[in-house]
């Protein structure tokens, strides 16, 4: 998680909202780490998520990343939940809840809807506060 989080300060230094996410392979080697882009590349699916799920896949030459990890500071939205589901990581990790957005549990559920094919372990509320603290501080300064 201090790596997503790394990568949520470097989104938040420049102008995007403070979301980070790694993906580890089965070993818990990082393989791939993004954060939101969708301001500076002008793409409403260039969620932090989004973006680690892409470099993972190009890094292992294969879509499906079993075994893997994705590991993120807020709990993933549906696009970004649906994206781990259709990789078919073995679990997701996050700090945050997204009361507002979030498809882990608080708003929807998608991670674990027993409908669809797969079904990641989801592990929440790793460093939290740590992980809200970069979002509060971020939307602090710009209201």
């Amino acid at each position: 998680m201090r790596l997503a989080l790394a990568q949520a300060r470097r989104a938040a230094q420049a102008g995007e909202v403070p979301v980070g996410a790694v993906v580890l392979d089965p070993a818990g080697t990082p393989i791939a780490a993004a954060a939101n882009a969708r301001e500076s590349t002008h793409d409403p699916t260039a969620h932090a998520e989004i973006l680690a799920l892409r470099a993972a896949a190009r890094s292992r030459a294969d879509w499906r990343l079993s075994g893997c990890t994705l590991v993120v500071t807020l709990e993933p939205c549906t696009m970004c939940a649906g994206a781990a589901v259709l990789s078919r990581v073995a679990r997701v990790v996050y700090g945050a809840t997204d009361e507002k957005a979030g498809a882990a549990g608080s708003l929807w559920d998608v991670l674990r809807d027993r409908r669809l094919n797969h079904r990641p372990e989801v592990v929440l509320g790793v460093l939290a506060a740590d992980c809200a603290a970069v979002l509060t501080e971020f939307f602090t300064t710009r209201r």
